[in-house]
């Protein structure tokens, strides 16, 4: 009786297990992270107020996604899932709605901090990672609400890391991740996660000629996320770093033409009276040359090196700028119009709304 007992005992395993046994470790890896952290992927939903050709008042709805990543009710996502929205709402994976207030956002980076006054019981809170540790072929897995369907999950891998993007504002968003896991309208803002259940990244983009998924997506990294949040949480907006220059490339070409010592770097064009820039020293330009078709502002001092890096075009300047924060000092290089090599130190200030750089 015991050894029937035995062998009925083995055989009710064997079935029930069979549909454990019949999947790989990845499949099992995919479904355990999906049931473990769909619940801190939240839909939002963003009314935005338009006027038609009669002038009436006319709500529009967009959706999007967004990640919970506090106990007291914090969600993260895209600015652009919330830009210009009236009433924001959110939706739990329980079904649960509520209004959700825009505690801040920065449209250059493209990130966005929700709050919800939910039960913290409701809340399931999806962990950080480290995306500076990050390496191509990586699986990764991306949780949305895609065309507004509900909560879907993609798969994929890292395609590459250290992609540069430009947000809507056309800020440089740096160290950007690409990934072909399937990423469509509505997936902004969600998360996107690595085979431990950590969040590396938040999906903003897609590369498609035809609008729709291609295999090219991107996320903005977790590490910037963190830093950006971690300010907007405190303050209500992301200060950025200042130089108070307005920076154009100096091509080969132009160089050339204006009879210039050195052939690449960055020409300041004007600088802010006052700016972090004008205090330290930096000039901009005072005429205007034509080159060909383009009609130019020369005469300012040309940027070669920042903080020991060589600079080939403005946008170097700007991507170092960007590693700092307002206070920092900078160690500039320059060679003045007349040819004169100078080294200047620039403390960097908080950037006005106004400005850019």
């Amino acid at each position: 009786m015991k050894r029937v007992g035995c062998i009925f005992t083995l055989f009710w395993f064997c079935l029930v297990s069979i549909p454990v046994w019949g999947m790989t470790r990845d499949e099992r890896n995919n479904i355990e992270l999906y049931e473990r952290l769909s619940p801190g992927v939240v839909n939002i939903t963003s009314t935005i107020l338009e006027r038609d050709f009669f002038f009436n008042i006319i709500p529009k709805r967009g959706v999007g996604s967004g990640a919970i990543i506090d106990k007291r009710g914090y969600i993260v996502t895209n600015h652009h899932v919330i830009e210009d929205a009236s009433k924001l709402e959110v939706t739990l994976a329980n079904g649960k709605k509520y209004n959700a207030k825009l505690v801040g956002s920065d449209p250059d980076t493209d990130i966005a901090v929700l709050k919800i006054d939910a039960p913290s019981s409701e809340l399931a809170v999806i962990p950080m990672g480290d995306s500076d540790d990050l390496r191509v072929g990586q699986k990764v897995l991306a949780i949305g609400n895609p065309f507004g369907l509900g909560q879907t999950l993609t798969t994929g891998v890292i395609s590459s890391l250290g992609r540069t993007l430009r947000s809507p504002t056309g800020a440089l968003v740096e160290d950007v991740i690409q990934t072909d896991a399937s990423i469509n309208p509505g997936n902004s803002g969600g998360p996107l996660i690595d085979s431990n259940g950590r969040m590396i990244g938040i999906t903003t983009a897609i590369f498609s000629p035809t609008g729709a998924n291609v295999g090219i997506g991107f996320a903005i990294p977790i590490n910037t996320v963190k830093l950006v949040v971690k300010e907007i949480i405190e303050k209500g907006y992301y200060a950025h770093p200042w130089f108070g220059a307005t920076l154009m490339t100096l091509f080969p070409d132009f160089a050339e033409a204006l009879k210039l010592s050195v052939s690449h770097g960055a020409m300041v064009v004007d600088v802010v009276p006052g700016g972090p820039a004008a205090r330290a020293g930096i000039r901009g330009g005072n005429m205007r040359a034509r080159i060909g078709n383009y009609v130019i502002i020369v005469g300012g001092d040309i940027i070669t090196e920042v903080e020991g890096h060589k600079i080939y075009q403005a946008d170097d300047v700007i991507r170092i700028i960007r590693r700092h924060r307002p206070g920092d000092e900078i160690t500039v290089k320059i060679i003045r119009w007349d040819g004169e090599r100078e080294k200047l130190s620039v403390k960097l200030g908080e950037r006005p709304r106004r400005y850019r750089w």
